[in-house]
């Protein structure tokens, strides 16, 4: 009930920085807590959502970072679904497999995005070092941090988006690291994502 009332209500909040182009936060308490009208109030805020998001994505909209558009919500709110999806299926013990591009994107949301606005919030630190991310099912790879990188961690887009958002431990067995593994494993510490 938990996951689907946050989730709603970040569709609820969405909605509001498109249309009306502020960022104050929904009510969660507002949604209801029995199961027939939680699910019913779920649906509407997901219709609401997709009513919001299907304008041109360069259509000006309030969002906590740049890019300040439609688009920025179209992807942070694939992404917010694909780690929560993931959240519901692990915790019934049935996690499918996301898809690799999508969990490509949410690697590069992480560093585009969520660990810049991280700094910009005082809740985390620029790295002093660089780290090599290398996501070894889409061939897409990032560096994170100044200069030469000091380590590499490589694994699926997937393990390393759970990785990086706290799902898996930075050191998981299913990511693979080469060079300062500690060094790589500080630059990450973050936090990187709220």
């Amino acid at each position: 009930m938990d996951l689907a009332v946050h989730m709603g209500a970040g569709n609820l909040w969405v909605v509001a920085a498109v249309r009306e182009g502020h960022g104050d936060s929904y009510d969660e308490g507002a949604a209801p807590r029995d199961r027939a009208g939680l699910k019913a109030w779920y649906a509407k805020t997901a219709d609401a959502l997709v009513q919001a998001l299907s304008v041109d994505p360069s259509t000006e909209a309030w969002t906590f970072f740049p890019p300040h558009t439609v688009g920025f919500w179209r992807r942070r709110r694939s992404q917010e679904t694909l780690i929560h999806r993931w959240d519901a299926e692990h915790a019934l013990g049935s996690a499918t497999p996301m898809d690799p591009a999508l969990a490509a994107d949410g690697v590069a949301e992480v560093f585009d995005t969520m660990a810049p606005r991280m700094i910009s919030k005082g809740a985390a630190t620029y790295p002093e070092q660089g780290v090599r991310i290398t996501a070894t099912d889409s061939g897409r790879c990032w560096t994170y941090g100044p200069g030469e990188p000091v380590a590499e961690a490589s694994g699926t887009a997937e393990d390393l988006l759970l990785m990086l958002w706290g799902r898996k431990p930075r050191d998981t067995g299913s990511v693979t690291w080469a060079g300062d593994r500690e060094a790589g494993l500080g630059v990450l510490a973050g936090p990187l994502v709220p």
